[in-house]
């Protein structure tokens, strides 16, 4: 069934804060998030009459923006959230509050010390917001497979962020 212009405007309005903030996620690059979900909206809008009205919109959504995601991680190269540009491999810290870690390099870093498979998995559940059956449905996976990613991916990512804040010397 395909979606009215304003069904869509309404997705939009509903799920673009959380596109973007799996795409940041994702890319590890606030330009590349930008272009990211606007590709994302474009295609869902070119194909709304393929939308599977079973299917939860953000899922549909995130399945469109992870595809593109793969295309841009191939067409530059890139498997891996970067900083700046490079790609991560230290624990840099540029805001002074370790707690304000929404959009910063040392979560980004810490995300991209994560086996891939574990980030997508806990991206799509945590940020993305999808249920985690959405997110097996999305990455092609059993179920317990992607219950058992996001645990030990939220483990990890602990992990990291910890040893990241023990080796910067400006925390206290």
């Amino acid at each position: 069934m395909a979606l009215a212009r304003e069904d869509f405007q309404s997705i939009v309005d509903e799920h673009g804060p959380a596109l973007y903030r799996l795409a940041y996620r994702l890319l590890g690059d606030a330009h590349d998030a930008e272009e990211i979900v606007q590709e994302t909206l474009h295609s869902a809008w070119s194909s709304r009459d393929r939308f599977d009205s079973s299917r939860s919109r953000r899922a549909w959504l995130a399945s469109i923006l992870r595809r593109r995601a793969a295309d841009r991680w191939r067409r530059f190269g890139r498997t891996a959230p970067t900083v700046h540009g490079e790609s991560v491999l230290e624990c840099p810290v540029e805001d002074a509050d370790p707690l304000e870690r929404d959009y910063t390099d040392q979560m980004q870093a810490a995300l991209a010390r994560i086996p891939s498979e574990m980030r997508e998995a806990m991206l799509l559940v945590i940020v993305g917001e999808l249920t985690h059956q959405e997110a097996a449905d999305t990455l092609g996976a059993p179920l317990g497979t992607v219950l058992s990613r996001v645990s030990r991916g939220r483990r990890r990512l602990r992990e990291e962020l910890l040893a990241c804040q023990r080796h910067d010397p400006a925390t206290p």
